[in-house]
């Protein structure tokens, strides 16, 4: 018997990356939802005997989609597959009736044994042509050339060795709607990864957004953080990084309201004149910028060697801080992040701002990803 499957992701990469993970074997007819909002309306129309759910969407998130399944009664089984990964987002999926939790990215095996234990799938009845096997072809991600060294952003690493050979007959550079996504969604696991470690280290639930991802020359960065200044003042970390053929930095900023109830949260005995801020500052750039490297870095399968962190500023506005440092970066691929956490007036934002030379190898990774 044929089982309707239904895959709800915001993202297209995340969606074929799920169906191409489903078991070899099992008869099932595939469909796609790219929000909540979809995948309730799918339920209704009979497709989703079983459901694959993503949390962070635009429209209406995970969550709302398991209440409402919940309020409602839709008859579908459903497994959250998800870059968060914090405890209590397990927790919160299950007490919504989910009956199991995937991080991303999907692993076959993974979610082979998942199925497998809810008798969802059996390897018994499964069929010996593997219908299950979607036919998506491969993203073929432009490889762009780019200008001369010096468009690289400037840090406190040499990357003086990467990309260093002169190229001519440069083709302008654009992000696709294609490239944006998978950017996207690689930002959205290595988000996930920051932010399970910022809940345990503090003890409370963060709310992730859906990343932010442009292309775009620094002179518009201020026009790209406008909603972070919101007329106050903030403080902010930059830590250069470099791996073979990408470098970038990392900033991490944080409303200056916030350090207060970031002390309260990590034990800190505040005192703004005995320089606990900046140490606040420090451990929160140690945390987040570190661990959302690694998970860049490990979906890429690539290292990063990461500098030294740099004050860029204290008490100021957010424009401040980017003027004054826009000397670094010409035009650079800006991934925005904006972590809050729950019930507390926290805000804090983490750029990742890759050169626009480096793209050319992250293209070439994430089309190897695809494949």
């Amino acid at each position: 018997m044929t089982t309707k499957l239904l895959i709800c992701d915001d993202s297209n990469m995340a969606r074929k990356q799920v169906a191409r993970s489903l078991p070899d074997g099992w008869d099932v007819e595939i469909s796609f939802a790219a929000n909540g909002l979809e995948c309730i309306e799918a339920i209704k129309a009979g497709k989703g005997d079983v459901l694959l759910l993503d949390l962070n969407m635009p429209e209406m998130d995970g969550y709302q989609v398991l209440e409402t399944i919940l309020a409602e009664d839709l008859p579908t089984l459903t497994i959250v597959i998800s870059g968060d990964i914090q405890p209590e987002a397990h927790q919160r999926v299950t007490r919504l009736g989910a009956l199991d939790f995937i991080q991303k990215p999907v692993n076959k095996d993974i979610l082979t044994k998942v199925l497998s234990s809810y008798g969802v799938f059996s390897k018994e009845v499964a069929t010996t042509e593997p219908a299950a096997a979607i036919k998506v072809a491969p993203i073929k991600l432009p490889v762009a050339e780019f200008d001369s060294q010096e468009d690289r952003l400037s840090s406190q690493l040499d990357v003086s060795t990467v990309d260093s050979t002169p190229l001519t007959a440069e083709p302008e550079m654009t992000l696709s709607a294609e490239m944006r996504d998978c950017y996207q969604e690689l930002a959205n696991v290595a988000m996930g990864r920051a932010g399970d470690l910022l809940a345990r280290l503090l003890n409370v639930f963060v709310v992730l957004p859906i990343p932010n991802v442009n292309f775009i020359e620094v002179s518009e960065l201020r026009m790209a953080l406008k909603d972070i200044e919101n007329h106050e003042s903030t403080s902010g970390i930059c830590q250069g990084f470099i791996s073979a053929g990408i470098s970038g930095e990392a900033l991490l900023i944080l409303n200056d309201s916030s350090f207060k109830d970031v002390a309260s949260l990590m034990n800190y005995q505040y005192d703004a004149d005995m320089g606990t801020e900046l140490e606040l500052l420090m451990d929160l750039a140690n945390v987040l910028i570190g661990a959302c490297l690694k998970g860049v870095a490990e979906q890429l399968d690539i290292q990063f060697s990461q500098g030294h962190p740099e004050v860029l500023g204290q008490h100021r506005k957010i424009s401040d801080l980017i003027a004054n440092n826009a000397n670094k970066w010409k035009r650079t691929l800006a991934i925005e992040i904006s972590y809050g956490i729950e019930n507390y007036p926290i805000k804090c934002d983490l750029l990742l701002l890759f050169t626009e030379k480096s793209m050319k190898t992250l293209n070439n990774k994430l089309a190897y990803l695809m494949d």
